[in-house]
């Protein structure tokens, strides 16, 4: 019986019995660049530019997620900012989702296969890629002037 009959006591939709969660998004409904941005730009004070080109994501600014133009990355990828020290962790929990080419060990940055990312998963991945860019923004306006 689903969640929408129960309380009737109705099974006529065959829906999702009350004992298993709804998925919130299908595995079968890949994300694009198109969402990737949309949904970046629902967070404050980013703004959709370019970098080397490419789409990107902005805070105030400072890069916080594009298009990776590096012919290393594979296409269909998308650069997300982050701590290169919580990196591995990434890579290891799911390498067929995220990656990171040589080229890109030395950048506070994972990649990530668009066609094996959520809605939900890229609102997460970008909601801590802003707080980074966030945090580091702030901590950069208070380093004394050195001159």
């Amino acid at each position: 019986m689903c969640r929408s009959h129960a309380l009737r006591g109705q099974d006529l939709c065959g829906g999702t019995p009350l004992n298993e969660t709804p998925p919130r998004y299908p595995h079968s409904m890949p994300l694009n660049l198109a969402d990737a941005l949309r949904i970046g730009r629902s967070f404050p004070d980013v703004r959709e530019t370019t970098s080397w080109g490419a789409p990107a994501l902005k805070v105030c600014g400072e890069l916080m997620a594009c298009v990776p133009t590096n012919k290393s990355a594979e296409p269909g990828s998308f650069l997300i900012r982050m701590d290169r020290a919580e990196r591995p962790a990434l890579l290891a929990e799911a390498p067929d989702l995220y990656y990171a080419p040589d080229h890109y060990l030395g950048y506070d940055a994972v990649l990530v296969r668009l066609a094996h990312c959520t809605p939900e998963l890229m609102h997460d991945l970008l909601a801590m890629a802003h707080k980074f860019v966030s945090r580091r923004r702030t901590s950069r306006k208070r380093r004394p002037n050195r001159s």
